[in-house]
This record gives C-alpha cells, structure tokens and sequence, in this order.
C-alpha cells in the first residue's frame, strides 16, 4: 500500500493487521493487532499521532488526521465507517461513528456510545459512554439499548473476521468478462442491519 515516512518518522502496522492497498499511510500512524484498514482510507500523520488499537477497523474512504497537541485515537474495537473523518479526537472502546460523520479536535466519543451516519460531532464535545449522538451539531439522543451495544460488537467482529478473511485471500486479479454458471458468493458471515434485528 502507499506508505511514506515524513522526517524519518514511518508508520506501523502490525503483522495481524490488514491495511488494503490502496489506503494511504503517511508519517505518525500506528495500526495495531487485528486491525482492519479499508480501500482508500487516508491515516495522515504528517502533524500528530494517529493510532488505532487492537482489533478497530476505519473503513473505505475514511479520512484520519490531527493537530500535534493531541493524538487521533481509535480505542481498542473502535469502528469508524464507511467516509467518516476523525480530526484529533478520540473514539474509545467499543465506539462507532456512523458512516459520513464528522468528529472534530479534542472531542471524544465515550465507551460504547453510537455516532449516527452523517452526524457532526463539534471540537470538544464528550458524548458520554453508551449513547446514541445524532444531528448537526451532534447532540445526545438517548442511552443506547443492551441489543444496541451487542448489535454494534457483532458488527466489529465481522470486521475483525474480515481482517482474516482478507489476509488470506484478497489478491488483485484481472475482471472476468461474464458471469460464469453457478457463480459462488462470498463466504461472509451473516451480519445484518440494525433495523432487521429490531424487526426480528
């Protein structure tokens, strides 16, 4: 993947982590055990530290960067979604920002809480742990369900299991020009979203 120093300072990956190829690693970037980085994720520590803790994953297209004065962290099974950014703020454990949200400078995302797809979490806002924070601004909605905080845990599993899966087996390879008979699908586990778990 593009990886690149800035004076001197290069980024770590650790060996059980999967960081796709076109993810882009620059400077003060520390990714730790069973991490998953997704396509054209940008981790750009070229002002401060950005770290990701065992077993979080940021997802395709994510950008994450920061001020010196304060590391950009993502807790131990932090989930950061599909084009969220992260601007020197930090996501505890067991964490997710929702897809599109904006988290700004020293703001912090409590332990178990939920950041909404599209939310805008000001600089220096606390969202307190296991809440639900929606809205531009991001303001506290309510405490998050038990079904909720375990629907969220699954959901990071699947991304650890992809970690695996992607390790040892995602390879470049050329398009086929047609669908061949019995196509297989993709062994994935079966995750579902949040509103099919209420229905059931």
């Amino acid at each position: 993947m593009p990886c690149y120093s800035i004076e001197g300072v290069v980024p770590v990956i650790d060996p059980s982590a999967y960081v796709h190829p076109t993810a882009v690693l620059i400077g003060d970037v520390i990714v730790g055990p069973d991490c998953y980085v997704g396509p054209c994720a940008v981790l750009r520590g070229d002002f401060g530290r950005i770290v990701l803790e065992r077993g979080s994953n940021v997802q395709d297209t994510c950008v994450v960067h920061g001020f010196p004065a304060q590391d950009t962290v993502v807790e131990e099974n932090g989930h950061i979604g599909h084009g969220a950014v992260l601007h020197s703020c930090i996501v505890r454990r067991d964490a997710l920002v929702g897809m599109n949200a904006v988290v700004m400078d020293e703001a912090e995302i409590g332990e178990a809480s939920i950041v909404a797809a599209c939310a805008f979490v000001p600089a220096g806002r606390k969202i307190p742990p296991r809440s639900l924070a929606a809205g531009m601004p991001a303001k506290v909605m309510r405490a998050l369900s038990d079904q909720e905080v375990a629907w969220k845990l699954e959901g990071t599993r699947t991304y650890q299991a992809l970690t695996l899966r992607s390790l040892a087996s995602m390879q470049e390879v050329a398009a086929l020009t047609a669908v061949e008979p019995e196509r297989p699908r993709v062994a994935a586990p079966d995750v579902k979203p949040l509103i099919a778990t209420r229905r059931g």
